[in-house]
């Protein structure tokens, strides 16, 4: 199983041990599903642990270096305008296309309104979980 996850999904899923982000993060570690990422969503993550949890960026760097333990790292061909409402958020859709990931798992509420883009579900994690665990 391939999965693209975004930046909500991954601060969620490495700053509370009890979240559910947390809890499908393991459950698809040990399922060996490949989890897609890309730079842009990393510098994404890097900026919100420094603004939001103010980490200095030694801290930020090693987050991020443990998130590439279990996340590979690609490099979307094309961009896509989908989300009208947060531009930014194409990124994901962007990296799920170029992954041929089945899912992308989020809380973000411009990717959540899609439901499903090109065959791709769009999905919370407690949704995934039903689905899929």
């Amino acid at each position: 199983m391939k999965v693209t996850v975004d930046t909500n999904f991954l601060i969620s899923a490495t700053q509370w041990d009890y979240s559910v982000a947390h809890k499908l993060l393991k459950k698809l570690i040990l399922s060996d599903a490949e989890i897609v990422t890309t730079q842009d969503i990393l510098d994404e993550t890097a900026e919100v642990l420094e603004r939001d949890f103010e980490y200095n960026k030694n801290e930020v760097k090693n987050i991020i270096g443990k998130i590439l333990l279990f996340a590979k790292q690609i490099k979307p061909k094309q961009k896509i305008d989908v989300i009208k409402d947060d531009p930014d958020d194409n990124k994901i859709i962007a990296c799920a296309i170029e992954s041929s990931s089945e899912y992308v798992i989020t809380y973000d509420k411009h990717l959540l309104k899609l439901k499903e883009y090109k065959g791709i579900k769009i999905i919370t994690p407690e949704e995934f979980n039903k689905i899929c665990y």
